[in-house]
């Protein structure tokens, strides 16, 4: 089975739901990106965003951490019905990365991905590029990040 039939073009699939607390805001921000308004809750109400709010970077691993949960489900899912799932992986790259409204302490982050093309590599017979767009809402449905994706898909053997 390829993920192209699995999760036709223009279908856009939910992967899943994050609370972000202050404190786990605080924390991916404290190791990865200690600027003020994501590690200081008091400071961060004198920056531009008026309040503690997740890193970029933090929603980003957001939408990796659902997708990842979403698609071993999905394996399993298949392999009980005794169909072979997809085999997938590494990424080759993303593109037009957005992060398009603070994700503030408190916010529920909803993500998704829509597959937009499939198609094979000629150098790598056995091998496809899926392109997809990858996304997250708020709990009041404004988009908060966004980006185009690919993902590698590996031809498997058949049981």
């Amino acid at each position: 089975m390829r993920l192209i039939e699995l999760s036709p073009r223009g279908t856009r699939i939910v992967t899943g739901t994050l609370a972000f607390t202050p404190e786990d805001i605080i924390r991916f921000a404290t190791k990865f990106d200690p600027q003020p308004f994501h590690v200081d809750p008091e400071a961060a109400k004198n920056y531009v965003f008026g309040g503690l709010c997740a890193s970029g970077w933090h929603t980003c691993a957001g939408w990796m951490k659902t997708f990842l949960a979403y698609w071993e489900n999905e394996v399993a899912r298949l392999e009980s019905e005794g169909k072979t799932a997809p085999k997938l992986g590494p990424s080759p790259g993303f593109r037009k990365l957005q992060w398009l409204k603070p994700v503030y302490a408190g916010d529920s982050i909803t993500y998704s991905v829509t597959m937009l093309d499939a198609r094979p590599l000629a150098s790598r017979p056995g091998t496809w590029i899926n392109m997809t767009i990858n996304e997250g809402v708020n709990q009041n449905g404004e988009p908060v990040m966004r980006y185009e994706g690919s993902v590698l898909e590996f031809e498997v053997e058949q049981r």
